[in-house]
């Protein structure tokens, strides 16, 4: 099955026949049913998942009205898979950054950067379909505001989830916010998920302009 990937196409079948989508839906409700059994700490584990549920709500939601390509699909699951992962351990003591932190002598678990860095490298293109399709943004706009709308939204998401801890579970704010005592956390998780968000649009656009030569070529 070919994804659709290009930015401004659409899923022109229903959903009923999206075999793709559903066995994306199946995947990220195995995994975050399985992940769900006996975490951690059940308290972190829910305050992460409140915007986890929001976000996959929004994507059920718009279906029908403003769908994404099939490649923006698998980027979200990809991400929301790790999120689960996280929300399971909560971020700072996920096995898989414990392990990186003793190959490379680090002094803290960094699978929260990780899950920043992803932030910016899966979701940059997802948004980028958004401005293009629903913006109509075209040429150098269409490369900076992915980049900028993923540093917003990174900070945006800092400052929800320090009044989510404050409101909901103020004695959780270590485990959720994942600061580990670094006292620049937030704005060191901001910058990787800038860095991945720039690298994500620099692949496409390189991609992008291959692809333009390539149909100019064979149409010449």
């Amino acid at each position: 099955m070919l994804l659709t990937t290009a930015a401004t196409a659409t899923n022109q079948k229903p959903f009923h026949e999206q075999r793709l989508l559903h066995g994306l839906i199946a995947w990220y409700l195995a995994i975050w049913i399985f992940l769900a059994i006996e975490p951690l700490d059940r308290h972190d584990w829910f305050l992460e998942n409140i915007l986890a549920i929001g976000l996959v709500m929004v994507l059920l939601v718009t279906y029908r009205k403003y769908p994404f390509s099939d490649l923006s699909y698998v980027l979200f699951t990809v991400f929301m898979t790790l999120h689960a992962i996280g929300a399971h351990y909560t971020y700072s003591k996920v096995p898989f950054g414990f392990w990186i932190q003793e190959w490379w002598g680090l002094e803290r678990n960094h699978f929260d950067r990780i899950a920043h860095f992803s932030f910016g490298l899966l979701l940059a293109y997802p948004l980028r379909e958004i401005f293009l399709r629903h913006v109509k943004i075209h040429g150098f706009w269409a490369y900076y505001l992915p980049i900028s709308g993923i540093l917003a939204l990174s900070g945006f998401f800092e400052i929800i989830e320090s009044w989510v801890v404050l409101l909901v579970r103020p004695e959780l704010g270590e485990a959720y916010l994942g600061t580990q005592g670094d006292e620049w956390d937030a704005q060191k998780d901001m910058t990787v998920a800038l860095i991945g968000a720039f690298l994500a649009i620099v692949l496409t656009y390189v991609l992008s302009t291959r692809s333009s030569r390539y149909s100019h070529q064979a149409s010449g």
